[in-house]
């Protein structure tokens, strides 16, 4: 019975020191990941990785940080514009946590390019570019863990608010002065300007209905088309599949779109006003029938090959 009990006793000791042994290691390791992690973010917002990389500071345990990942294929020979589009917002993203006051180790940004980690595409059977992931500090990856880049834009705030959802982060985007914006509208201003000052003896212009009938037609259709969308989602110009090279510029969902679709929805209509155009001032003019039946004819056929093109697609 002593005997019994003292065995048990034995056995009890040697499994809570192998058992704190086992805790110290995981300890050590995961102070040593996470001092690694936060020297690579030192140097760069977004750290580079690799399939070891991924596997050894991402997959394997243990692991009390969040990391999101964008999967790209920014080498030139894979011709991926928006590849380069999502990383410039990605970057201004990391820099907007790395640099501010509330920056910690709960959450990382890294970036697999598949020059670099094309096992790490194969592991987690993906076939496009780019893609936003989350890859939480417990547990494995949900469906909402991966970023609706389709239908969310790749703009720096819309990232953020995905992050702030699935790490409970807050992420101030913080973007570097662009003055191409204001100067471009001074610019115009002073052309503007410039012009009134030249023909300020003759003013008509600005009373002149075609000026402001064209100037207005121009702002409808750049709203209609989809511009401001562009603007606050900044949806991707297209998508190309790295793995066939295909190029899409029609989105195949009706919740989103890309740049490119406005553009040609923009030619289309711009071709349909003409030809309502076209076709009223042949009813309406005082030309002779044959230039007037010519008028009719290109009305006509300027909207008979919209109809053709978006029936086809």
């Amino acid at each position: 019975m002593f005997r019994n009990g003292f065995l048990l006793l034995l056995m009890s000791v040697v499994f809570y020191h192998e058992h704190a042994n086992a805790q110290k290691k995981k300890e050590t390791l995961l102070s040593e990941k996470v001092t690694q992690m936060m020297e690579w973010a030192s140097k760069r917002s977004v750290i580079r990785m690799n399939g070891d990389k991924f596997r050894r500071f991402v997959k394997a345990p243990p692991r009390n940080y969040s990391v999101v990942i964008m999967f790209t294929a920014l080498q030139p020979q894979r011709q991926c514009g928006v590849c380069r589009q999502a990383d410039e917002e990605f970057q201004v993203l990391a820099n907007s946590w790395r640099y501010s006051s509330a920056f910690t180790n709960r959450v990382f940004f890294a970036s697999v390019d598949f020059d670099e980690g094309s096992d790490v595409f194969q592991m987690l059977n993906m076939n496009s570019a780019p893609t936003f992931l989350h890859f939480p500090s417990k547990g494995k990856p949900r469906r909402s863990d991966t970023y609706e880049l389709q239908v969310r834009g790749f703009a720096a705030e819309q990232l953020a608010r995905w992050v702030a959802d699935r790490t409970d982060v807050q992420i101030r985007v913080i973007r570097p002065p662009n003055y191409a914006g204001p100067l471009l509208l001074g610019f115009l201003l002073a052309v503007i300007g410039g012009l009134a000052y030249l023909r300020r003896h003759n003013l008509e212009f600005l009373f002149n209905r075609n000026v402001w009938a064209f100037s207005a037609l121009c702002f409808v259709l750049i709203m209609t088309s989809g511009q401001m969308w562009n603007h606050i989602r900044g949806p991707p110009y297209a998508h190309k599949n790295p793995s066939t090279g295909q190029v899409s510029y029609i989105h195949g969902s009706s919740q989103a779109q890309f740049v490119a679709e406005t553009h040609i929805i923009l030619l289309f209509n711009a071709a349909v006003t003409m030809g309502i155009v076209l076709l009223c001032e042949a009813a309406t003019s005082d030309m002779d029938i044959g230039k007037r039946k010519s008028i009719v004819l290109y009305g006509t056929m300027l909207m008979w090959v919209v109809h053709v093109k978006v029936t086809s697609t």
